[in-house]
């Protein structure tokens, strides 16, 4: 990629990697100006989300109030150890234990919101669309088939999602290698799942399912990358996720778009 070229006006660029991850992170940019400059668009995306974060904090709740049971659970070979050093293993086993809730509930947050708000997601996707140029070669394959698949791609990329994360979670806890290489690991594995959730939508409206979002989006990895870190790093703060996921499906699209090689500028000028 890195001898590629763009056109500037009269002058020519390489399009290197990182100017390729930082235009994938300046989508989530595009994407929140967009909503932001539309209620309507801003109101879609919020019911769903909202009704997903209710979910997510009421589980999260629990899990706080039964971490002590949880611990013990975990830490079970400690039962017979003296008590400073079982106390000492149960702390860190509900930390551990509260760590890979909170990591699992940021890769699978998307996910389950997607799920549950389908139709609004499907509808914000399809005003984007419209916007930059509709999709001429879109495919209507009916509500309940749309409905199985995207059930089918979220299942998978949940299960891809717990089998990544755990493993990432627990290589945190290695000296040095926890706390400098894993970070970044996680960030990239976390950020590769999110711009495949977040792009299924508007690969769906083209006939197209998981396997080829993964193929197609690995052919822009820089781009891709930067969209998914920055998701990620925005659904890391308390509520972020909840707020940004509409900037986050318009993103999305955008994403798709720029990937399949189609075009994201501006060819509408109407209200979104």
């Amino acid at each position: 990629m890195s001898g590629d070229r763009i056109q500037s006006g009269d002058q020519s660029r390489p399009v290197t990697a990182f100017r390729e991850f930082a235009t994938g992170a300046g989508l989530l940019g595009r994407g929140l100006g967009l909503v932001l400059r539309s209620p309507r668009l801003l109101l879609l995306g919020l019911v769903p989300a909202l009704l997903a974060g209710i979910v997510y904090i009421v589980a999260l709740v629990l899990l706080v109030r039964f971490l002590p049971d949880l611990a013990a659970r975990v830490t079970w070979f400690a039962d017979d150890w003296s008590g400073g050093i079982r106390g000492t293993t149960r702390v860190l086993g509900g930390i551990a234990v509260l760590g890979v809730g909170l990591l699992l509930s940021v890769l699978t947050f998307t996910a389950v919101t997607l799920l549950i708000g389908d139709p609004f997601y499907e509808k914000i996707s399809e005003l984007v669309e419209d916007r930059f140029g509709g999709v001429p070669d879109a495919v209507d394959i009916g509500f309940w088939r749309a409905l199985r698949r995207s059930l089918t791609d979220s299942l998978k990329l949940v299960g891809v999602s717990i089998l990544v994360g755990i493993p990432l979670f627990l290589l945190g806890f290695l000296p040095f290698v926890g706390q400098t290489v894993i970070p970044v690991l996680a960030g990239a594995a976390g950020g590769w799942l999110l711009a495949l959730e977040l792009t299924g939508v508007p690969f769906q409206r083209r006939g197209r399912r998981l396997r080829h979002r993964r193929v197609i989006l690995a052919e822009h990895k820089p781009l891709t990358l930067g969209f998914g870190a920055a998701v990620f790093v925005t659904f890391l703060i308390p509520l972020g996720a909840i707020f940004m996921m509409p900037a986050a499906v318009a993103g999305g699209t955008l994403l798709a778009r720029r990937s399949l090689g189609k075009p994201i500028a501006i060819t509408s000028t109407p209200s979104l």
